[in-house]
């Protein structure tokens, strides 16, 4: 006696092979434990923290009338902070990020006397620089970034 199989038969046949080898895969994965299947780190509201001190930063630095400004010219990276703020009093730390290459990144503290910081462009190789200002002054926290092209 032979067993003929239909086209109907055979897709219903395909069908549920399919759905048991996904199945297969789906209980491995939720029962062994070597695989990390967690969304979310463990110090969570610790990290909600650290970013919403950052964002709340930012909103400072936009609220500012006069804004940080973070340019170039020939010999330097001119990190300008506004005018109206005593510049002694201001602290932080200017931290250089270069994409393509993790170990050109550095940081440098904020103290100045005067509203501007000049970081020599013999200090940076060409290319793209992400760079990040953190700054304090009286009790305020301000964050500003920028992204620019060293020639």
């Amino acid at each position: 006696m032979k067993m003929k199989i239909n086209w109907g038969t055979g897709i219903v046949l395909a069908f549920i092979f399919f759905m048991g080898f996904i199945l297969f895969f789906v209980i491995k994965v939720q029962s062994d434990s070597s695989y990390d299947n967690e969304l979310v780190v463990e110090d969570y509201y610790k990290q909600e923290r650290v970013l919403q001190k950052k964002l709340d930063s930012e909103q400072n630095a936009a609220s500012l009338t006069q804004k940080v400004v973070i340019g170039q010219d020939d010999s330097s990276v001119r990190i300008i902070f506004p005018q109206n703020f005593e510049a002694s009093k201001i602290t932080g730390k200017v931290s250089l990020y270069r994409p393509s290459n993790q170990k050109l990144d550095f940081e440098l503290p904020i103290s100045v006397s005067t509203p501007y910081l000049l970081i020599p462009k013999s200090d940076l190789a060409g290319g793209r620089w992400d760079i990040t200002v953190e700054w304090h002054y009286n009790g305020t926290d301000y964050r500003n970034n920028a992204m620019l092209t060293i020639d």
